[in-house]
């Protein structure tokens, strides 16, 4: 997607200016095109965008982008995609730990039941699909919804092994609040793009 001459000349942090330019340059080229495109084959390849770019290309390009833009949003997206694609188990044993205690966020993200391994690969494939084949705000919410399930999971996740690994369970705590933190990014950037201020 990004010829690597290109990416070379993306500048380092000497100018946040022009990283900024680039990365929202970027994003609005990936958005419009899968958008335009209609075609299926066309949104999968923007859904697969980390195994054919890698992470560290699109990291370079969106990571250091504020939550209430578009590369902030994209790269938000991929990233939880990322995760649950290296360690689906975990995230559908935390996703069904979650559920009975979010059945509202579990109803809006969709993730088929009972969830396991390829549900939870599937709901974030089809989540992020729907950010070029669908409502992006409606993805947004859904992928949001995702990580507040999870982020209950985790929680209780956490609970469960403090007793035996007080680091593991401080370790999982904090990646349940971050993904609080993230549900709250992707629901802000969900409201700007209906206000039609997602940059």
């Amino acid at each position: 997607m990004v010829d690597p001459r290109t990416l070379e000349q993306v500048p380092g942090d000497q100018d946040p200016t022009m990283r900024a330019e680039v990365a929202h340059a970027t994003a609005g080229v990936v958005v419009r095109s899968g958008r335009a495109a209609q075609d299926p084959a066309v949104v999968g390849r923007l859904v697969h965008l980390v195994e054919s770019e890698g992470l560290d290309t699109v990291a370079a390009l969106w990571s250091d982008s504020p939550a209430g833009t578009l590369p902030g949003a994209l790269w938000r997206m991929y990233a939880l995609r990322e995760w649950v694609r290296r360690d689906p188990r975990t995230v559908a044993e935390r996703y069904r730990a979650g559920m009975a205690r979010a059945e509202v966020h579990d109803a809006v993200a969709g993730v088929a039941a009972p969830p396991g391994p390829d549900e939870v690969r599937d709901v974030v494939d089809r989540v992020l699909a729907g950010v070029f084949d669908a409502d992006l705000a409606v993805a947004l919410e859904r992928a949001a919804a995702f990580c507040r399930v999870l982020a209950i999971g985790s929680a209780i996740d956490a609970d469960y092994v403090a007793d035996s690994d007080v680091a593991l369970a401080g370790q999982i705590t904090r990646g349940a609040s971050s993904l609080v933190r993230t549900a709250e990014e992707l629901e802000l950037a969900a409201a700007l793009w209906r206000a039609g201020a997602l940059e």
